[in-house]
């Protein structure tokens, strides 16, 4: 048995794990790298493994670091099967064709503009492209497991919930008498809509995600913060805009904003926007999966009771420059992406931004080099199609809202395990937080631990 790691081992983004049984390939994950231009530009350097030599992906969950590059792996070669819960593959069907989408807008602007540093710019892949890499998605039954391969490299493969986010699972492959367990991304016990993550009782190998492995989030009521943030914009006469996840992040969000109408800590006179046709589909699937939420059925279906809902582009920029307006009515406007690397949620912050009355509230992880990141750390001006932008609006950080597990919590998800594994790799996070996490693996628990570089490959 061998290992490969082929993203995600020097950096947070870009998962990619090939374990190699001899007579069978199995690829944990399939991500896109985000983030600064020198890791997305290792999407156009290939898998790093022959693409049709590669028997099934298992996939963790949903979100493009983990998902991403799957329509490039088929168009290389892959003919395999995606196997991953039946929830993570409604929502890569959403989630992959919008980034698609977006790709093929990138290269046409580009194209229009002259930006290009090519010939010709070019998407990573296509909507066409996606769409034949989705035939390729089996959304397993709710128990989870299936049995890939014949004779020696036959593998039984495990999916357990972990919270995070709808459909996500860490995986364990067990093959040869061993048993290697893949954590992907763990949740919060306390998340506002996915209960905490299962426990897996046994590893002889464990990849451990460290996404906040130095950290931990901050004791505040996200609702109370929120509500603040909110109150004091409004005095001034500004909006609140929430760049965010259309997937989880959105939802979360407008649980909190129905909350707070509720308690009549919110006017129900304020507009609430949702601009983002991905996130409207996400919540149409959070209802659909909602036995798998932590929060009743009736406060799933009313998610967007109220929310004024931002379908087309036209709109979307038309709406962007009626808030810039003074005479403006104080709104809130939650648009993707999460992080501003893309998306609807460009128009909002070229015209706010550049005013002091509004405020631009991120909740969540934002991937070093991204604009999200950029502007939480206190950039003054952000690059924006082609031109910068001046930030003079209020930003501030929401870690509260964050789907992920921070250290304590992924030591306490470590701790369930019923003996040491005879190896943790720790992946999935920035240098910093990877040793961090490292550290106390092997102060606290004393197991066997290292993180791996960036193409490495161990043998099991």
């Amino acid at each position: 048995m061998k290992l490969s790691f082929l993203g995600a081992a020097d950096c947070v983004t870009g998962s990619r794990h090939l374990l190699d049984l001899g007579g069978q390939r199995l690829l944990l994950d399939c991500g896109l790298f985000q983030g600064f231009k020198q890791l997305r530009e290792r999407n156009w350097a290939g898998l790093g493994a022959a693409a049709a030599s590669i028997d099934a992906v298992l996939l963790s969950h949903a979100h493009l670091d983990h998902s991403g590059y799957i329509p490039a792996l088929r168009s290389q070669g892959f003919n395999g099967q995606v196997f991953s819960s039946q929830a993570t593959r409604d929502l890569c069907e959403v989630l992959l064709l919008d980034s698609a989408h977006l790709q093929e807008e990138d290269a046409r602007r580009a194209n229009r503009q002259g930006s290009s540093k090519h010939a010709k710019a070019l998407p990573l892949y296509t909507v066409n492209d996606t769409k034949k890499a989705l035939t390729h998605f089996v959304g397993l039954p709710r128990d989870g497991r299936i049995k890939l391969g014949h004779g020696q490299s036959q593998a039984e493969v495990r999916f357990t919930p972990v919270g995070h986010l709808l459909g996500a699972c860490a995986i364990s492959v067990r093959s040869q008498g061993k048993t290697l367990v893949y954590s992907g991304d763990v949740g919060r016990n306390n998340d506002l809509l996915m209960p905490g993550p299962q426990r897996v009782e046994e590893a002889d190998y464990l990849l451990i995600e460290s996404t906040y492995g130095n950290r931990s989030h901050p004791p505040e009521d996200v609702q109370a913060r929120l509500a603040q943030i909110l109150r004091n914009t409004f005095k001034r006469g500004g909006t609140v805009l929430l760049p965010s996840f259309a997937v989880g992040r959105a939802q979360a969000l407008l649980l909190v904003l129905q909350r707070l109408r509720e308690t009549g800590e919110l006017d129900q006179n304020v507009a609430i926007y949702l601009d983002s046709p991905m996130a409207l589909q996400a919540t149409e699937l959070t209802i659909k999966h909602k036995k798998l939420l932590r929060i009743g059925a009736s406060d799933a279906a009313g998610l967007c009771d109220g929310v004024k809902l931002i379908t087309k582009g036209a709109d979307s920029l038309k709406l962007a420059g009626q808030l810039a307006s003074p005479r403006a009515q104080p709104s809130i406007v939650i648009s993707a992406s999460g992080m501003a690397t893309g998306g609807r949620v460009l128009n909002y912050i070229e015209t706010l931004a550049p005013q002091a009355r509004h405020h631009i509230a991120f909740p969540g992880f934002q991937v070093g080099g991204t604009r999200g990141a950029k502007m939480v750390d206190g950039a003054r001006e952000i690059k924006l199609h082609g031109k910068y932008i001046a930030v003079n609006a209020e930003v501030s950080h929401l870690e509260g809202f964050s789907g992920h597990a921070d250290a304590d919590g992924l030591m306490a998800w470590l701790r369930g395990f019923k003996k040491p594994p005879s190896q943790v790799f720790v992946v999935h996070g920035e240098a910093a937080a990877s040793d961090a996490l490292r550290s106390r693996i092997q102060d606290e628990l004393a197991w066997p631990v290292r993180v791996p570089q960036h193409g490495e490959t161990v043998e099991l």
